[in-house]
């Protein structure tokens, strides 16, 4: 059966996206066709698939699914690429939008352009969870700041941990390197000291107001941008005392703005791109 897809990502943390708004049975088993879908060399490319349904509770519903066939919680770029799709397609013509995700509702309000397209989208991304067990880390803290983890060359992190729907490990810097991100990443995702494993984000801090990072996603390797991992950083920055609680984040991909606001919730602003759109055999 050729199925359509629309592939699209946000600042390159690309999806293939399937409208399964009017068909929720369209994509029937999505942990096992997501990796051969995301291979870039065999398959479509991209960090997983995203399947958008209707929701009873919510507007809209996102199930993403990693490059290795894992369900994921969230994802701050995907989401902001559903609501692009729902604007696009006229499914939503307001200036807001609920989707529910693995990790709850998450509020977004469209930002549009002076024709009424899409633009860019503000994400509530909710509130971050700062209790070690929970985030889940072994570590019975709250917040987690400055837990050691060491990898089997010696090199030893000092971590602060927050959970944004997902769980995510903060770095502080002073250069960014490959060894960092392609080496060390995979060894700390599975490490003992993160029981549902990890996200981990690399960061150099550049002024109180902006930072690098770098990001190796859980169950899909280095990607161009994490959300949930900005979100995770400006967190982390503030609770370190390294930056205000509105940060510019500069990705590979390019740049979202994360703001910590006063309410203890966290905002993502950001863009989300269409790439191309096409069909293939499920």
């Amino acid at each position: 059966m050729n199925v359509e897809f629309i592939k699209m990502h946000g600042i390159g943390n690309d999806y293939i996206y399937f409208d399964c708004i009017a068909n929720p049975d369209l994509i029937p088993d999505p942990e096992r066709i997501a990796p051969p879908l995301s291979d870039r060399h065999c398959g479509i490319g991209g960090d997983g698939i995203v399947l958008i349904l209707k929701d009873n509770e919510a507007d809209y519903c996102m199930r993403m699914f990693n490059a290795d066939g894992s369900e994921a919680e969230m994802c701050g770029n995907a989401i902001r690429c559903v609501a692009k799709y729902l604007c696009d397609k006229e499914y939503v013509t307001g200036k807001e939008v609920n989707i529910q995700t693995g990790a709850g509702i998450k509020h977004i309000e469209i930002i549009r352009d002076e024709n009424g397209d899409f633009h860019y989208a503000r994400v509530d991304m909710g509130e971050p969870e700062l209790k070690g067990l929970f985030i889940p880390v072994n570590v019975d803290q709250e917040p987690v700041i400055g837990v050691p983890v060491s990898v089997s060359d010696g090199t030893e992190y000092k971590f602060t941990c927050v959970s944004m729907g997902n769980p995510h490990a903060v770095t502080f810097v002073d250069e960014i390197t490959n060894q960092q991100v392609l080496q060390h990443g995979p060894k700390l995702e599975i490490d003992k000291m993160f029981p549902a494993k990890i996200n981990v984000e690399f960061v150099k801090v550049l002024s109180p107001s902006e930072v690098d990072m770098r990001v190796w996603e859980r169950g899909s390797g280095e990607t161009m941008a994490c959300g949930t991992g900005a979100s995770a950083v400006a967190v982390a920055c503030a609770l370190n005392k390294l930056t205000d609680r509105k940060i510019k984040v500069h990705l590979r991909g390019g740049d979202l703005e994360i703001e910590w606001a006063g309410n203890n919730h966290v905002y993502m602003t950001g863009p989300a791109t269409t790439a191309f759109t096409g069909a293939v055999k499920i």
